[in-house]
């Protein structure tokens, strides 16, 4: 007869006069769950938070970015015709780059100003989705209408900063103007607002405009040239490996950047944080596990007869150790189940209702992201079973060594 299940049900069910047993096994169970709960959720809003921000950079950031070291790129189109023959990538845009000033009226800040190409920046970047206000398209507005100034995107912080929208007229200042006798004299464009966007990131949302790539030639002076082209790529996650065939197949004097690499700390940043996050919340579960000896270290000491009695009656150490794991199993089991549904629920609440809301000038979102990973509430329960289970070995084999001679001797 398979009877350690059988004595082990029987224990956790604990009679009136032992109800202070019972009250510690309902505390070592709510022990489990707390903490399987607090790092499923904990967990969730990490890994939402780290998927969040990815999707919010590559939004305005391309897969990979190819530059020129020390030089800007002339021979651009027979470039881009040499990179869209790789399988790994989908579409290449250019764009030049620049630090420049911005006024309107009296109001004016320091801004980075980005020329592209309307007609191919939709395939790498998802400007288009971010969008409030105007099309893309119209930033060539000046070759439709003769005497009508170039249009510029701007984001929404930054038009809120100028005291501008859509219609009005901004100037670009640019320091590196030509010399004279009187020093230096900027650069000067104006430019007409057709367009808005927001991409849910402050930094970029108060600090980045678009021009059209001829607009930003002729401002900066580097007609026929770009500062690098930017690369929308099959697989993500393989960013790194493309950029370093890329650079091969380039040869030297090219050099190509993954996304991951140029945000290296900010997602090592994350991804630290994680861990000691999990650290920190298994040693819920860990406090729970003692709960989990005491408890049974209590139900042997109680128990001394019992476990005396059995071995008389021929069970062998090996079934006595089996009954309190059996019991300690019970108590880590249960306590992960409703640990884990509990955690799965409160995610489902957070991500359905989104009642939490964030800062958008300090966090890149509004609201509190939730992503599950499925191997992420595996690997939870799996932690807590087995923590649980080590809880039980001690208390067993404790029980498992009582002499039958000297516990009912006394």
């Amino acid at each position: 007869m398979n009877f350690e299940p059988f004595i082990c049900f029987r224990y956790l069910k604990a009679k009136r006069k032992h109800g202070f047993i019972s009250l510690i096994t309902v505390i070592s169970v709510a022990g489990v769950a707390v903490g399987v709960m607090a790092l499923i959720v904990v967990l969730a809003v990490m890994a939402g938070f780290t998927s969040e921000l990815r999707n919010k950079i590559l939004g305005v950031n391309s897969d990979i970015v190819v530059q020129k070291l020390g030089d800007t790129i002339n021979n651009y189109p027979e470039l881009i015709e040499t990179l869209q023959k790789n399988n790994d990538v989908i579409s290449v845009t250019p764009y030049i780059y620049s630090q420049t000033m911005i006024t309107s009226g009296e109001n004016g800040t320091g801004i980075v100003v980005r020329g592209i190409d309307p007609e191919s920046v939709a395939g790498v970047l998802s400007l288009s989705k971010q969008m409030i206000r105007g099309e893309i398209s119209n930033i060539d507005q000046h070759k439709e209408v003769a005497g009508k100034p170039p249009g510029i995107i701007i984001g929404k912080h930054l038009a809120r900063q100028l005291r501008t929208g859509m219609g009005e007229r901004v100037r670009l200042l640019s320091p590196s103007g030509p010399l004279t006798p009187m020093g230096v004299i900027p650069k000067i464009k104006t430019c007409e607002v057709v367009g808005i966007f927001d991409t849910g990131m402050y930094e970029y949302d108060s600090s980045l405009a678009y021009v059209s790539l001829s607009t930003a030639q002729k401002f900066l002076g580097i007609t026929d040239a770009v500062h690098g082209l930017e690369l929308k790529i099959t697989d993500i996650y393989q960013a790194h490996a493309i950029a370093k065939k890329i650079e091969q197949k380039l040869g030297p004097g090219f050099v190509a950047k993954d996304w991951m690499l140029m945000n290296q700390n900010l997602f090592s940043a994350l991804k630290l944080e994680k861990t000691a996050m999990f650290i920190i919340l298994t040693l819920i579960v860990l406090v729970a596990a003692f709960n989990i000896v005491s408890t049974l270290i209590m139900v042997v000491m109680e128990k001394t007869k019992d476990i005396a009695i059995l071995k008389s009656m021929g069970a062998t150490s090996v079934n006595i150790m089996r009954i309190f794991i059996y019991e300690g199993l019970i108590i880590g089991l249960t306590g992960t189940g409703m640990g884990v549904a509990g955690g799965l629920g409160l995610c489902e609440i957070l991500s359905r209702y989104q009642f939490i809301k964030l800062p958008s000038d300090v966090y890149p979102m509004s609201t509190l992201p939730v992503k599950i990973l499925p191997f992420d509430v595996t690997f939870i329960a799996v932690s807590a079973v087995v923590i649980t289970f080590l809880a039980t070995l001690y208390p067993s084999w404790q029980a498992s060594h009582i002499e039958p001679a000297e516990a009912l001797r006394y």
